[in-house]
């Protein structure tokens, strides 16, 4: 018989495992971005997203920017299709998360 217990912990495991593929993934766009797009990059504080001192209300642009699509009209393949893979796994990771807590939720009912 599986534990649920341990069902949880591999749930766990696996949605830490694909939130850091999101990161280096998004880390990877914001390469690429400085490099096609300076002005874009500057616009959603590409240099500092990842510190502590970074601004969030441009962060929360550059998700916009992905989460409607607005770089379907950008010039560069490679940014178009970095943008396409950080969508996905943003997607996979917010449903992951959302089993997780709902799975912790359960766990703590049944137990």
């Amino acid at each position: 018989m599986i534990s649920t217990v341990a069902l949880f912990w591999a749930l766990c495991v696996v949605c830490l495992v694909n939130m850091a593929r999101y990161f280096s993934s998004l880390r990877a766009l914001l390469i690429v971005l400085r490099g096609c797009d300076p002005l874009l990059y500057q616009y959603v504080d590409g240099a500092g997203f990842f510190t502590a001192h970074g601004q969030p209300s441009k962060q929360v642009r550059l998700v916009r920017y992905i989460w409607k699509r607005y770089y379907l009209d950008h010039h560069d393949e490679e940014f178009i299709r970095r943008c396409e893979r950080v969508r996905g796994q943003f997607v996979l990771t917010s449903a992951l998360c959302a089993l997780v807590f709902i799975s912790l939720v359960g766990l703590a009912i049944w137990h």
